[in-house]
């Protein structure tokens, strides 16, 4: 039985509120419905969604619970710079999990798993924004981002893989994430909290790269899985995918609950030009044989591509993310979760294609 998520515009109700009450006319809660509600219609800046609110006059403010005026763009700027951003991506966060909770079941496997993945605030970094890049994680089924990270300016993506899995209870989960990501503490991590790891290995792993190509290169009788192939045709190309596992390494590499070591070819040819793109991607996961065959792990690494389709794309082309140059306090981080949860929003709502959606919303609000 299929459970329905929280009404969004009650979590808004609900953010802790960290204003003075000396001067405070509107609920918070109707100032950031205000601003989710104006950024799905196309809404961009502070400036264009005080604009959108004003547009619509008092049964649209009422709606959303304002009892004056909606706010001038200064009230809608400054009500996110003090804004305690790890509550308020907690409270999104929270919302998102239950939005994924309530799809459909996938009919055929492989299990739900949850993509981490980084990305740079790369308008609000050249204004000098503190800790401009973020950490994601984006669920594989719905591609609803759960939550996300500031990486402090000091340090790197890495740190901020931690707190993600902290935050995302992960008994019974399954994490994707890019080389960039794959290290031991993350591993240590998954499987101390109850969850499994798929990672996968570039150069910045050497030893276990050269182990991994060895293997498959020159595999110990019976070590390896029969593959696993794919084929799809469109956009003017012919895409083969192959998957292969191994678990020559258990026993012999110490990675922290190593089950399996993965090999994954990518065979692009484009029949008009002749031309040809040939990769291959390796990689280690927690889980054995019977979960993860070469057809799941292929489809879980293929859905760790949903991060730039589903979510940085989106709020790169479709919401103009990369040029957003507000830095003040938690302002880049405050936008850059009302932009998931719009997605989010949009998402559950069924639209595939956002920005059709944004389209189709702002003629009929």
């Amino acid at each position: 039985m299929l459970t329905y998520p929280r009404p969004l515009i009650e979590v808004f109700a609900m953010l802790p509120d960290v204003r003075k009450p000396h001067g405070k006319r509107h609920p918070l809660g109707a100032i950031v419905a205000l601003a989710c509600c104006a950024m799905v219609c196309g809404a961009r800046s502070s400036r264009a969604s005080a604009e959108w609110g004003r547009n619509y006059g008092t049964r649209l403010a009422q709606a959303l619970g304002f009892t004056h005026a909606t706010p001038w763009a200064a009230t809608l700027h400054t009500i996110c710079r003090p804004g305690d951003r790890e509550a308020f991506a907690t409270s999104l966060g929270a919302w998102a999990d239950s939005v994924v909770g309530s799809l459909p079941a996938a009919p055929e496997p492989p299990e739900p798993a949850v993509a981490l993945d980084g990305k740079t605030l790369r308008g609000s970094q050249t204004q000098g924004a503190p800790g401009p890049p973020l950490v994601s994680a984006l669920a594989h089924q719905g591609g609803v981002t759960l939550t996300q990270c500031a990486v402090d300016d000091k340090t790197n993506a890495i740190t901020a893989v931690e707190p993600i899995l902290e935050h995302l209870g992960l008994e019974g989960r399954i994490a994707t994430m890019d080389a960039r990501l794959t290290q031991r503490r993350g591993a240590q991590t998954m499987g101390d909290k109850g969850g499994d790891y798929v990672m996968s290995v570039k150069e910045n792993q050497p030893q276990l790269r050269a182990d991994m190509e060895l293997v498959f290169t020159r595999p110990p009788s019976g070590a390896r899985q029969d593959p696993a192939r794919t084929v799809d045709l469109g956009h003017g190309r012919i895409e083969q995918r192959s998957s292969t596992t191994s678990a020559a390494l258990v026993g012999y590499s110490d990675g922290p609950g190593l089950a399996q070591v993965f090999e994954l070819g990518r065979h692009v040819m484009f029949p008009k030009t002749g031309q040809e793109r040939v990769e291959v991607v390796y990689g280690v996961t927690s889980l054995g044989p019977e979960r993860a065959t070469p057809e799941r792990l292929l489809a879980w690494v293929r859905g760790q591509g949903q991060m730039e389709n589903k979510s940085h794309g989106v709020r790169d082309v479709t919401f103009d993310e990369d040029r957003s140059q507000v830095r003040g306090g938690t302002i880049p981080q405050v936008m850059a979760a009302l932009r998931n949860t719009a997605i989010g929003l949009l998402r559950y709502a069924g639209y595939a294609n956002i920005a059709a959606a944004g389209r189709r919303l702002a003629a009929q609000p």
